[in-house]
This record gives C-alpha cells, sequence and structure tokens, in this order.
C-alpha cells in the first residue's frame, strides 16, 4: 500500500499544473479503489463491475478541471460523490429500459445490497434521499456519501471535515435514520 505522503505529494503536484500526476495516483490506489468497487458492486450487474466503475471514475476525474484534492482521505470523498453519480446514472439508463421503475425494499446499510437489480433501485433511491438531506444537512450528506460510496472510515471522514470523529458518528447515525424514514415513507423500504 503507498505511503500517504507519496500520495498527498502526488496530488500536489496534479493540483500545480501537473495533471498527468493523476494517472499515478489511480496506478498507486487501484487496489484499493477496486476493492472498494467490488464492495459496491457484490452480485455484480454484467454491465457494469468493479472495474468499469475504477475506469470510469478515473476517465472522470481526468476530465475537465484539475482535481483540486489536498489527500488521500479526500481524494476518496471526492471518488465517492464520482462513484455516486456513475452508479445513479448507471441505474437511471438501467430503470427507462425494460426494468422499469420497481421500487423494492432498501434498507441503509454500508454497502448496496447483492442484489444488482435492487443496487440499482437502491442507488435511485439513495440519490433521491441524499438530495432531501442535503436540503437539511449538507454534511451529514457529505458523511453518507463518504462511508456508503468511499468506504472510509469515521476517523477518516473526521479528518477530511474537520470535526471529531464522535460527530461524525453520530451525524451518520442521524442521516441513516433520516434516509431509513424517508425510504418507509415512500414504500421503499421496510
Amino acid at each position: 500500500m503507498p505511503e500517504k505522503d507519496d500520495i498527498t505529494h502526488l496530488l500536489a503536484l496534479a493540483r500545480d499544473g501537473e495533471p498527468e500526476r493523476i494517472g499515478a495516483v489511480f496506478e498507486a490506489l487501484y487496489p484499493e479503489l477496486r476493492r472498494l468497487a467490488n464492495s459496491r458492486m457484490l452480485g455484480g450487474d454484467a454491465t457494469i463491475t468493479p472495474t468499469v466503475l475504477v475506469h470510469e471514475l478515473f476517465l472522470r476525474i481526468n476530465r475537465g478541471a484539475p482535481l483540486s484534492v489536498s489527500d488521500r482521505n479526500h481524494f476518496f470523498a471526492a471518488s465517492a460523490k464520482a462513484m455516486r453519480w456513475i452508479l445513479v446514472e448507471h441505474a437511471r439508463r438501467r430503470a427507462t429500459g425494460k426494468r422499469g421503475g420497481d421500487q423494492l425494499m432498501v434498507a441503509l446499510d454500508d454497502r448496496i445490497p447483492d442484489d444488482a437489480g435492487v443496487a440499482m433501485t437502491t442507488a435511485l433511491a439513495l440519490d433521491e434521499g441524499l438530495a432531501a438531506l442535503e436540503a437539511i444537512s449538507p454534511q451529514r450528506r457529505q458523511i453518507v456519501e463518504m462511508r456508503y460510496f468511499a468506504g472510509l472510515q469515521f476517523s477518516e471522514i473526521a479528518s477530511v471535515l474537520g470535526c471529531s470523529e464522535r460527530t461524525v458518528y453520530r451525524e451518520w447515525e442521524r442521516a441513516r435514520a433520516f434516509l431509513q424514514a424517508l425510504l418507509d415513507e415512500d414504500g421503499d423500504g421496510t
């Protein structure tokens, strides 16, 4: 596993005018990104695999403005947001086709469910819930993205957000309760 200082140095170079260095960051973190994507794609959807998810992430991060992140945790936080968008876009494309928009039970935990169809429905329902959560607490939305999509630990999230680990945990629990209540209200949860 690469040293945090090495990643921070590469990210600084990429931010300071050497955008090709982001490729080195991906190369160094690829095993972790692949493992993370794999944990989000259990049950596998034939049209989007963990490898496809990581490669799409790389393409999106390399497009447009240079990535402005300060360290490894911040990189994973940005990656979480991008993974969320990729999964939601994929789920929307799938929902417009033959699979319709059947709503299924969603239980919010630290990973997308094992069934791929449920995973796509979960991504859409979770995206709608995160939009509602954003209106109430942008910080809680960030915590859910970093925990759920990037798999960051509470201590890592606290470092990115500049708050205590206890605050992150408390806000995570509140966000989970809010999202579960919202999903239950809409008939999507238990």
